[in-house]
């Protein structure tokens, strides 16, 4: 059987080839890429013998898997799996796995980093002192006492809920699956939007999700509230963000995730827009949360070998 690491993962090669190797324990050959590549004729061509491929967030799609008639497990390196074609696997009995947890800290870690940024308006005094200004008109505000909103409770949402406690803040959530947890109180999403200064989302895209955040929930918004989204970028309707952050309806926005992955056009609607804080869906690339996920790949590898497959999404 062969293995194919389809693209680095952000661990040094020699410490992942190790890895693999130990995981496989001679099971299988490990074929490892150096370079990521997206185009469909690359992709069938790293894959088409391979019984087990690693892949990261890239899509992966009929058209290629379809040429790899060996193909048994598709090992997704990330959390979401909604660029891997989930369709085309099940009716093949391709089994899917994924990494849960690996970036459960850095995604949280940044969420207070947007937020800290937007709140203390850190690019802006940035700029002011590089040009010899001051703080005039740069007065921010404290987290403590602050109205909290999560958007899904999963690991991430949980994670961000508590230290968003830890900040003093008044925590609500709302999420398809309630749990009984101390100090966090669960309402409908309108309310949540309607309510919280500070809103986070954490919740997978879906066709129930893409769109979730429109114009009119955003209109349901306080003016002086923050909108956060290190999710997935279908989520929240960027015209609609755009338009909202131009006519003040809302205060800010840090957003980590777009429509697609990075390069992001520079006419992209969201650029035209003040009090934005970008970044280039970074959420989940600690080095730390690279290092876990190598191991977690491996981890998935050498159970689906031992007929025991876990983290299995498909």
């Amino acid at each position: 059987m062969k293995l194919a690491i389809l693209e680095p993962l952000g661990v040094a090669k020699e410490n992942l080839l190790a890895m693999a190797e130990k995981a496989v324990n001679g099971r299988m050959e490990v074929v490892y890429y150096d370079t990521r590549a997206e185009d469909t004729p690359t992709l069938i061509e790293r894959s088409r013998d391979a019984d087990v491929i690693v892949l990261s967030n890239f899509q992966y799609r009929r058209e290629v898997m379809e040429h790899c008639p060996n193909l048994k497990l598709v090992c997704v390196a990330f959390t979401g799996i909604d660029h891997v074609d989930i369709a085309y696997c099940r009716e093949r009995g391709i089994t899917v796995c994924n990494c849960a947890g690996y970036s459960t800290v850095a995604v949280a870690d940044l969420v207070f980093g947007l937020v800290i940024a937007l709140a203390r308006n850190i690019l802006p005094c940035d700029q002011a002192v590089r040009a010899g200004g001051t703080k005039a008109g740069l007065i921010g505000f404290e987290l403590e006492g602050k109205k909290f909103g999560v958007v899904g409770t999963g690991a991430i949402g949980l994670r961000t809920a508590r230290i968003a406690q830890a900040f003093g803040c008044e925590v609500y959530a709302y999420s398809r699956t309630q749990k009984n947890l101390p100090g966090i109180t669960y309402v409908d999403l309108d309310t949540l939007l309607s309510t919280c200064d500070i809103v986070s989302l954490h919740v997978p895209q879906t066709s129930e999700t893409i769109g979730l955040i429109s114009a009119e929930k955003l209109a349901l918004m306080k003016p002086t509230a923050i909108l956060i989204n290190t999710a997935r970028g279908p989520i929240v309707d960027s015209t609609a963000l755009a338009e909202a952050l131009k006519s003040g309806r809302i205060a800010g926005a840090g957003i980590d995730v777009f429509e697609k992955e990075p390069p992001i056009p520079s006419d992209h609607p969201l650029f035209g827009a003040p009090h934005l804080v970008a970044t280039p869906h970074v959420a989940f690339a600690s080095q730390q949360a690279m290092e876990k996920r190598a191991v977690i790949v491996c981890d998935n590898i050498a159970a689906w070998l031992d007929g025991k497959p876990r983290n299995v999404i498909v």
